[in-house]
């Protein structure tokens, strides 16, 4: 359900706009993108579990603020960063 830390690793290296860089927000929803994908996978198969479900909620509402954040700081990474990751908007 969580991602392992390799895969963590990944990600921050692939996003990361600078050496080291583990808290830009291309990162923050790198990462919130990969948890939300694997909670949604397991959510599919448990339909009942309305604690892991919430989470799912509280991430996506991080992200969304994350993305609206970037948004207005800065148009064209936020356009490049919702091409990377596939998301709608």
């Amino acid at each position: 359900m969580s991602i392992t830390a390799e895969r963590k690793q990944e990600l921050i290296k692939e996003y990361a706009t600078k050496e080291g860089d583990t808290g830009s927000p291309e990162v923050q929803v790198a990462v919130l993108s990969e948890r939300i994908s694997n909670l949604t996978e397991h959510l599919k198969s448990h339909k009942k579990d309305h604690h892991s479900r919430r989470g799912l909620l509280v991430m996506v509402g991080q992200r969304r603020s994350l993305l609206d954040y970037l948004k207005n700081k800065e148009q064209g990474r936020y356009v490049s960063l919702i091409q990377r990751l596939g998301l709608r908007r």
